[in-house]
């Protein structure tokens, strides 16, 4: 998968999570009929977050993004609908690519090293991006929620 579909398939994702936790959100305190829709999609839009957020730095570090580009495109994981504007606007600005650099140059950095190991072999990359979402996601339930 290049760059530019897996950033807009997890852009995607975030927001449509973020929409479910917002009707949860709605059903649990607009309506007071239940809380599960806040704990299911609470967790699954966390998930979703944290895989962004991987994303985002994986394709940031391919595309030598800099700090002001790559905070853009995390803050908008916060916003609800937010990924989906910055998408948008980073295929029409041309910050996405079709093809993944690290394939095939060499890296010149820790960060570059890091994302072409990841990158050369999918398998391992999928793998290595499953337990990097499980880990940071599995440290946040730790950490508790944001109004404990």
């Amino acid at each position: 998968m290049n760059p530019e579909k897996l950033f807009r398939r997890v852009a995607v994702a975030e927001a449509i999570t973020w929409a479910l936790l917002l009707i949860g959100m709605f059903l649990k305190y607009g309506t007071e009929t239940t809380e599960l829709g806040v704990r299911v999609f609470g967790i699954v839009h966390g998930a979703v977050f944290v895989a962004y957020v991987v994303v985002t730095a994986l394709v940031a570090v391919d595309r030598r993004w800099g700090v002001g580009r790559t905070l853009v495109a995390l803050v908008a994981a916060i916003p609800p609908f937010a990924t989906l504007l910055l998408e948008w606007w980073a295929v029409r600005h041309r910050w996405l690519a079709p093809t993944w650099r690290l394939r095939a140059e060499a890296p010149s950095g820790p960060l570059d090293w890091i994302a072409a190991w990841v990158l050369r072999k999918p398998a391992r990359g999928a793998a290595v991006g499953v337990c990097a979402v499980a880990v940071l996601t599995g440290a946040a339930l730790l950490v508790g929620p944001p109004t404990s």
